[in-house]
């Protein structure tokens, strides 16, 4: 079914949604037992045991009923690495296979576009609905997701602190459901344009959530996702405020960040300028745009990947202010190595495309000064970008300068512990081979860790 008909669909059963609300508002504690904490990374049964699961659809018994589910393992898994697990629930009407599959857009808006993004860091898993929903009656859809984690970790090596739920619209719902219910299960949840649907069995602890909505949603009303939203607000120990949103007619969005989270916390509210749909893109005015071109993408990617993985369980968000546009907030300045006390330098302060990035001693002048914009870049003399060559993702791949087009090997995320993160390639600015010397190589690296992947604003 392709993504677009399976929209129209969602729509259609709009009236269906709403009338299940308050029924599952009354679910209570009927759920299982949660599998397991977040707190403390363990090593689940699966690592470095020789996995029979196998990427594609799946079957199990839960609560008495076959139930089915489509797994994606990396493409390079290694059962000694503990990776991310991400559950894609379905809307109203849909199907596994449609988050799996990407629709009409394909691979990159697999899993809300956030599998293309994951660059083989995360297992993900595209669970089936009752009757293409997610009713949640007498709490079995959130014991099939119980019993899909036991599977899955009994088989394949999960991070335990790093699973994380998104959903649109009934599967906004579900993953809603699961925050209430499961807030020490899963690190964090994103619902796209949700409403109380599946229930809220408890909902008193927090976790980490960004809610995303359009003002003109015409099937479940923006008010739904502000009043989902404030729960966590309210759980997480956020300052309560009234987050800018665009106007209509400016086919815009705006991410707010709270202040005041309790540490590891974030409540996060992008609030868009269409109607009801997963991927809005800027400037247009339909819902059917193709998911590939959409912001949503890597807000929600960038939402789950600050708190770390593997062995960083501890979580550790980046600080954010209280308003911040998509990507990083604005600054300028030079980029100090942490190891070396030297700058990030294009060589011989060229401007030509092309031109790659060294250490140099710190002196002030442009080849130095890096902006990080709204958009995730990190510009050098106004109109060039610090960009990964050939948008490369291996080891050792460098990093020169090239006019802005926006494409992901020139969005860089700067972490809270120093690192700055490639977004295409998932992997850290690095300083060739530890290296201190004037005109020594930077390039992408995967993440260590160590002082020669630090940076910090001189």
């Amino acid at each position: 079914m392709s993504r677009k008909r399976s929209l129209l669909t969602a729509f259609a059963a709009a009236a269906l949604l709403v009338l299940t609300t308050s029924a599952q508002m009354a679910l209570g504690d009927s759920a299982s037992t949660p599998a397991t904490g977040q707190s403390v990374l363990a090593a689940t049964a699966g690592c470095g045991k020789a996995p029979t699961l196998r990427s594609g659809s799946q079957s199990i018994s839960s609560s008495g009923k076959n139930r089915s589910f489509i797994l994606r393992i990396p493409d390079n898994y290694n059962n000694n690495n503990p990776y991310r697990l991400v559950f894609g629930f379905h809307w109203n009407g849909g199907t596994a296979n449609d988050v799996d599959s990407g629709g009409t857009s394909g691979y990159p808006w697999s899993y809300y576009g956030t599998r293309a993004l994951s660059n083989n860091t995360a297992i993900f898993v595209a669970p089936q609905g009752i009757n293409n929903g997610w009713a949640n009656s007498g709490g079995e859809d959130t014991t099939f997701v119980d019993d899909m984690i036991r599977r899955i970790e009994s088989d394949l090596c999960v991070d335990t602190s790093q699973r994380f739920a998104m959903g649109f619209s009934y599967g906004g719902g579900m993953s809603y459901s699961l925050a209430c219910n499961r807030a020490t299960v899963f690190r964090a949840v994103a619902v796209y344009s949700g409403g109380q649907l599946s229930g809220c069995s408890g909902g008193t602890e927090p976790i980490a959530y960004i809610g995303l909505h359009g003002l003109r949603d015409p099937v479940l009303n923006i008010s739904n996702g502000r009043s989902l939203r404030d729960r966590f607000v309210r759980n997480n120990g956020c300052t309560a405020q009234n987050p800018p949103e665009p106007a209509q007619g400016s086919l815009t969005h705006i991410v707010t960040y709270y202040s005041g989270c309790r540490a590891g916390y974030p409540v996060a509210w992008a609030a868009f300028d269409a109607g009801h749909t997963p991927n809005p893109v800027d400037g247009k005015s339909g819902d059917l745009e193709p998911g590939e071109n959409s912001w949503t993408r890597p807000v929600v990617w960038n939402f789950f990947t600050q708190f770390g993985s593997g062995t960083n369980p501890t979580p550790t968000p980046t600080p954010t202010p209280t308003v911040t546009p998509t990507g990083n907030p604005p600054a300028t300045g030079a980029l100090k190595g942490a190891a070396s006390g030297r700058c990030l330098d294009v060589n011989g302060a060229s401007t030509t495309n092309g031109a790659g990035v060294i250490l140099w001693d710190c002196n002030g002048q442009a080849n130095q000064q890096w902006s990080s914009t709204s958009a995730g870049e990190l510009r050098v003399y106004g109109n060039k970008c610090l960009d990964v060559n050939g948008a490369g993702t291996a080891d050792g791949t460098s990093v020169i300068i090239w006019d802005c087009n926006g494409q992901n090997n020139q969005k860089w995320r700067l972490n809270s512990d120093g690192t700055i993160t490639a977004v295409g390639a998932n992997k850290c600015l690095d300083v060739s081979g530890s290296g201190t010397a004037n005109g020594t190589k930077v390039q992408i690296w995967s993440c260590t860790g160590q002082n020669n992947q630090k940076w910090a604003r001189a």
